[in-house]
């Protein structure tokens, strides 16, 4: 490796590594205000013939009418705090999205449920049937960083952190070959909204003096 690729890489490594860290403080966030959060993660793809025929513009399109939709789905959409989607495009699957939608834990408790509601909204409605799904909940996992997470978890969410987040974090050039405006990114997450009062698990007051 040259020296200017090796400076590419480490510029990439760089930035991956922040992305990772903003995307725990942005878990972070929600850990503050919510005793427990649902860990949503689904991939929303494409069936064949359809995901090699669909554009990047077009498959980012089905996913912000999602997104702009959830506030007018609230049997699927409510009480989700935040998400974090990246974006790929492979040979196998054309375009498709790995997604975590995370909800409050404490009216959201079926992740399985949850994750097959999600993918039978973008199957049905948002891509008039051309769409596929993938509920990982169905997985199984060794060390599992998703679904339900208790603030007190320590050891979920580091697998949280090391596996799942790392992975979504990771620089991906797949779609660089596809997408024609230079400022479509491979990696997007919501915002925190700060509330106005603190809400989620109840503290326990200091006794009187």
């Amino acid at each position: 490796m040259n020296i200017q690729n090796k400076e590419l890489q480490m510029a990439n490594n760089k930035k991956v590594n922040k992305r990772i860290e903003s995307t725990k403080k942005y878990i972070d966030e929600f850990q503050k205000e919510n005793s427990k959060l649902n860990i949503i993660r689904v991939d929303l793809g494409y069936t064949k013939p359809y995901s090699s025929e669909v554009t990047f513009e077009e498959a980012s399109n089905d996913l912000a009418r999602m997104q702009n939709n959830m506030r007018s789905k609230p049997a699927v959409f409510k009480d989700k705090l935040g998400h974090i989607i990246k974006r790929e495009c492979t040979e196998e699957k054309g375009i498709h999205f790995h997604a975590i939608l995370i909800y409050d834990g404490q009216k959201v408790q079926n992740s399985t449920f949850k994750a097959d509601q999600i993918g039978h909204y973008w199957e049905n409605e948002i891509t008039q049937g051309k769409g596929s799904y993938h509920n990982c909940h169905r997985n199984k996992y060794d060390r599992n960083g998703i679904g339900m997470l208790d603030h007190k978890d320590s050891d979920k969410r580091k697998i949280l952190d090391e596996q799942v987040l790392a992975y979504l974090c990771k620089d991906d050039q797949t779609i660089d070959s596809v997408k024609s405006n230079k400022k479509d990114r491979a990696f997007t997450r919501g915002t925190i909204v700060k509330s106005k009062k603190k809400l989620g698990r109840p503290r326990k007051n200091k006794p009187p003096l």
